[in-house]
C-alpha cells in the first residue's frame, strides 16, 4: 500500500513505504506504553551486569590481594547490595537511557566508561565513609569489569533491539515534514535501515506562500497516523516556518529532529553554539598531523605484524594448494594500484585465477555486475576453485600485510585503486588519494561487492573526512564478521 498525505495543494504518495495501520492519539499513547518495556529491560540488565562485574572484582581482589581478609567480604557484600541503588543513578545521568545520546556504538562506550568511572569514585567514597577498607586493586578491577560487563551487555542488547527492529517492532512512527529530494532521501534511508529505529507514516510537504497553517497540520496528521515524532527536512521549509512548527510541536509532547543538511559530516566533529540569536553548527576540522599519523602507523605495524605471524601457517597451507592446482603459475598476483597521492605501488594477493585473466577481461566486460568504473562478476569463469574458497574467505587479501608493513597501504583505508579506474573517476573521488589504501575499510565492512558504485564513493569519502583512530578501530572490529560471515565477498 502506498502512503498518501496530502497537505495544502500537493499530493504526496510514497509506494515503498507502508501506510499506516493505527490512527489517533490511542495508538499513539500505545506506542509511548510499549516503549517503557525495553527500557525497563535494560535497567535490570545493567544493574544486573555492573552487580556481577562488582562480584567478580571482589572475588578477584580476594584472591589475589590480601589486603582483603576472609572476615570481611560480607562488608563488601553489603557495599555492592548499596551500589545497586547507584549504579542506575549514575546511568541515567550519564544519559545511557536516553536514545539520541547513544546512536553510535562509539557514544554509547564512551558514557559506558564514563559512567564506571563516577561509580567507581563514588563507591570508593561510600567504602571510606562506612570505614570499609578497598585496596587499589579492588577500585581498579571494578572500573575495568564495569566497563567490560556493561559494554558485551549493551553490545548484546544492541543485536536483540536491532533483530527486533528488522521484523517491525520498536520501531518509533514518525512524520516527515518536507516534500523535495532531501525528504524523500531521509524517508528511503529510514526504510532500508530498519535499525535506526523509525517507521515513516506520512508526509507534510510545505509550499512556499501556502495558505495554510503548517503547524495544525503537521499536528493533525501526527494524529492520524499514530505517530510520535517528527523528522523536518531543513531543506524544504523556510526560517519562519520552521520556528512556529518546531515550538507548536514540541509543546504538545512531540519528538522534533531536523536534519542538518551535513549528510556526511561525521556527527562527533559538529559542535551546536549560539552565535547572537541564531544556534549554529560548528564543524570540526579534520586532524591529519601531529602525532595521528605516527599513531596510525604504529597501529597498522603492530596489527600487520601480528596478523602476519598468526596467519602465516594458514597462508602456508593456501599457498601449497594454489601450487598443486596449477603447478605452473605462480602463487602470488601481483598487480599495481594508486596509492597514496597518486603514488603507484605494487599490490601483493594470493593467486585465484587464472593465469591470463587480464587478458580475458576485455571478453567479459559486457557481464560486469558492478556500475561505475569498478569490474565485479559474481560466477567470474576465471576464478579457480581454490581461488573461489580463497576469495569466499577473504583469506587472498592477507599478503597485503605485506603492503602495510612496507608503508605502501594501511589496515584500514579507501580500496587501493587500479590506474584505469582513477582514469573514470569524478574530481570528488580524487580525494580519497590524499589517505593510503586500506586491507579493510569503510566500503569494505557495509556490503563490499553488493555495493553500489555511489555507495563505495560515498562511503571512502566519508572516511578521508572524518577519519579518526577510533574510526579504525571500530571498522577493524567489523571486519572479522564480516569476514566470518563472508559479508559481500565473491
Amino acid at each position: 500500500m502506498s502512503a498518501e498525505i496530502g497537505v495544502g495543494s500537493t499530493l504526496l504518495s510514497t509506494p515503498e513505504l507502508e501506510s499506516p495501520t493505527t490512527s489517533g492519539l490511542s495508538s499513539a499513547t500505545a506506542v509511548r506504553r510499549f516503549s517503557l518495556s525495553p527500557k525497563l529491560a535494560l535497567v535490570v540488565a545493567d544493574l544486573a551486569s555492573a552487580t556481577a562485574a562488582m562480584y567478580a572484582a571482589t572475588e578477584f581482589s580476594r584472591r589475589y590481594d590480601s589486603k582483603i581478609p576472609e572476615g570481611s567480604v560480607h562488608e563488601y557484600v553489603w557495599l555492592t547490595l548499596g551500589a545497586m541503588l547507584v549504579w542506575p543513578i549514575i546511568f541515567s545521568y550519564s544519559k545511557l537511557y536516553s536514545v539520541r545520546f547513544v546512536t553510535r556504538t562509539t557514544d554509547e562506550v564512551r558514557r559506558i566508561v564514563h559512567s564506571a568511572m563516577i561509580g567507581t569514585v563514588v563507591l570508593t567514597f561510600l567504602a571510606a565513609l562506612f570505614k570499609i577498607t578497598v585496596p587499589r586493586l579492588w577500585i581498579l578491577s571494578v572500573l575495568l569489569l564495569v566497563s567490560l560487563f556493561l559494554g558485551t551487555e549493551r553490545a548484546i542488547a544492541r543485536r536483540i533491539f536491532s533483530s527486533i527492529r528488522s521484523k517491525g517492532g520498536l520501531l518509533r512512527h514518525v512524520v516527515i515534514v518536507g516534500g523535495n529530494a532531501e525528504a524523500l532521501e531521509i524517508a528511503y534511508m529510514l526504510e532500508d535501515d530498519a535499525s535506526l529505529g523509525y517507521q515513516v507514516r506520512g508526509f507534510v510537504d510545505v509550499e512556499p506562500g501556502g495558505e495554510f497553517d503548517t503547524a495544525e497540520q503537521t499536528l493533525a496528521v501526527v494524529r492520524e497516523t499514530g505517530s510520535t515524532g517528527v523528522v523536518v527536512a531543513a531543506t524544504a521549509i523556510d526560517l519562519g516556518t520552521s520556528n512556529r512548527l518546531i515550538r507548536e510541536l514540541t509543546d504538545r509532547g512531540i519528538h522534533v529532529e531536523l536534519s542538518s543538511t551535513l549528510r556526511d559530516i561525521a556527527s562527533h566533529r559538529l559542535t551546536v553554539r549560539p552565535l547572537g540569536r541564531f544556534p549554529v553548527v560548528y564543524v570540526e576540522p579534520v586532524q591529519r598531523s601531529g602525532w595521528r599519523p605516527y599513531a596510525k602507523r604504529t597501529l597498522d605495524l603492530v596489527l600487520a605484524c601480528g596478523a602476519l605471524v598468526v596467519t602465516a601457517p594458514l597462508l602456508a597451507i593456501a599457498a601449497l594448494v594454489i601450487k598443486i592446482d596449477d603447478r605452473r603459475g605462480p602463487v602470488f598476483f601481483r598487480q599495481k594500484r594508486v596509492g597514496r597521492d597518486g603514488r603507484l605501488f605494487e599490490v601483493l594477493k594470493l593467486r585465484t585465477m587464472v593465469t591470463d585473466a587480464e587478458q580475458r577481461l576485455v571478453d567479459l566486460s559486457e557481464h560486469n555486475e558492478a556500475d561505475g568504473p569498478l569490474f565485479k562478476m559474481r560466477n567470474d569463469p576465471r576464478v579457480t576453485k581454490p581461488g573461489a574458497i580463497l576469495r569466499k574467505l577473504s583469506i587472498d587479501e592477507l599478503p597485503q600485510l605485506w603492503n602495510v608493513i612496507r608503508n605502501e597501504m594501511s589496515m584500514v583505508g579507501p580500496r587501493p585503486a587500479l590506474p584505469s579506474e582513477v582514469e573514470k573517476w569524478g574530481s570528488a573521488l580524487h580525494s580519497r588519494l590524499r589517505v593510503k589504501p586500506g586491507i579493510t575499510g569503510m566500503w569494505q565492512v557495509n556490503g563490499r561487492s553488493t555495493s553500489s558504485f555511489e555507495d563505495y564513493e560515498r562511503l571512502d569519502l566519508y572516511y578521508v573526512d572524518n577519519w579518526s583512530l577510533t574510526t579504525d578501530l571500530v571498522i577493524v572490529a567489523k571486519t572479522i564478521p564480516a569476514v566470518l560471515f563472508s559479508k559481500g565477498a565473491y
